[in-house]
């Protein structure tokens, strides 16, 4: 496993987490062309972690075409999806394996200075990433200078979207941008930008050290690698799991967090794919199922309408208001979901649910409005009979 390791204990100190075997990858990276690690990168064929899958080395080589005279690299560690919560067990655990892949990144773009984005509720430890900043300056590792800065976010989830990051690094209300330009081509500043997640980021130093052969060697013809899975819900055993890429959800949930009984699986977070519970052997691999590696677990004790109503009360707290199709389409399905867990349903309400989730897929500003309905469709899919019970008491 690439990450085992580094993510047993917490490692105190750079010079633990080079006696681990730390660093090896930036003291290669040293030594190489920009262009030379960006290949490398390439060739592994590593596909970003956050959810989107969108190929590394590629996005790597966008920074790096465009010669403007400043460029920032960026590592977003806003971790606000519900039931995600790995980007903070690598943060905790082994700060120096992100600051090392982040570094490395910067050699390959041209970064004038990285920036790590951190969600406010992650401030508890943000003195332990400012130490072990602090410990990598010092240690002479990067010979031109690269400062690394931490940011603070406030709290809201719309942040985990690339130009709100932006947005709220420059100090301006957490709203996404028009697209395009895209960071690459106008980010921070109106400067070419990368943005890259926290567990894409800390797969870079492996890769260098043990190159890009090997690590494709792991993993799916289209998934390489290792990922690493948040569980949460009705489970015996909680917490991150690192599996190959297309190993089963069943074996995730069954397996290491210790599930019985299961219903449905929500796959990637609130915004994730609802997964029946006798529907357990889907591949977690960007060919079949995956997005930001949250797996929320609910066992036969759970109703679906009431889970869906608190979904939905998330996305309604958190949209950013700036559309009206998400603003006003996550109130309207949510007091149809409280309406219906009171027994209170109206027989339209079924297909008010679809025709308002679909609204919002087809209209809506960012990704945000676009993906709040998955969860919700895909139970209407798959559990409509607890739907059509909610109407039942309706005289």
């Amino acid at each position: 496993m690439i990450f085992g390791k580094y993510i047993e204990k917490k490692i105190e100190s750079l010079k633990e987490y080079k006696n681990l075997g730390g660093l090896k990858g930036l003291e290669k990276a040293k030594n190489l062309e920009a262009i030379q690690i960006i290949e490398e990168i390439k060739k592994s064929e590593l596909r970003g972690r956050g959810g989107a899958g969108f190929p590394t080395g590629f996005k790597l080589e966008l920074g790096y075409q465009n010669k403007e005279v400043n460029r920032w690299i960026i590592c977003n560690a806003d971790e606000g999806e519900m039931g995600a919560f790995k980007d903070r067990e690598l943060l905790t655990k082994c700060p120096y394996l992100v600051l090392e892949g982040l570094t490395i990144a910067g050699l390959a773009v041209g970064a004038q200075k990285g920036y790590i984005y951190l969600r406010d509720e992650y401030t508890y430890f943000s003195g332990r990433l400012e130490k072990a900043i602090e410990e990598l300056n010092k240690s002479g590792m990067v010979e031109k200078p690269f400062p690394i800065e931490l940011k603070i976010g406030a709290g809201a989830y719309i942040c985990g979207e690339e130009t709100a990051l932006i947005e709220s690094i420059e100090e301006k209300r957490g709203e996404p941008r028009q697209k395009p330009p895209f960071p690459p081509q106008s980010g921070l500043f109106n400067l070419p930008t990368i943005i890259i997640n926290v567990e894409t980021v800390a797969n870079i130093p492996w890769i260098i050290t043990n190159g890009a052969q090997a690590f494709s060697k792991i993993g799916t013809e289209k998934s390489k690698g290792t990922k690493l899975f948040s569980v949460s819900g009705d489970v015996k055993n909680p917490g991150v799991y690192e599996l190959p890429m297309g190993a089963s959800l069943r074996q995730l949930v069954y397996d290491c967090a210790g599930a019985q009984n299961v219903k449905f699986v929500q796959v990637g977070g609130a915004s994730g794919k609802v997964v029946r519970g006798d529907n357990l052997d889907r591949a977690l691999c960007f060919e079949d199922i995956i997005g930001a590696g949250a797996a929320i677990v609910f066992d036969n004790t759970r109703n679906v309408v009431e889970t869906m109503r608190e979904v939905m009360l998330f996305f309604m707290e958190e949209s950013c208001g700036k559309c009206t199709p998400c603003r006003e389409g996550n109130w309207v399905i949510h007091a149809i979901l409280d309406r219906m867990s009171r027994g209170q349903g109206k027989k339209s309400d079924i297909q008010s649910l679809r025709d308002v989730s679909e609204t919002m897929i087809d209209t809506s500003f960012c990704g945000l409005g676009l993906a709040a309905p998955t969860g919700l469709l895909d139970s209407l899919a798959l559990f409509e009979d607890e739907f059509q019970a909610a109407l039942e008491t309706v005289t």
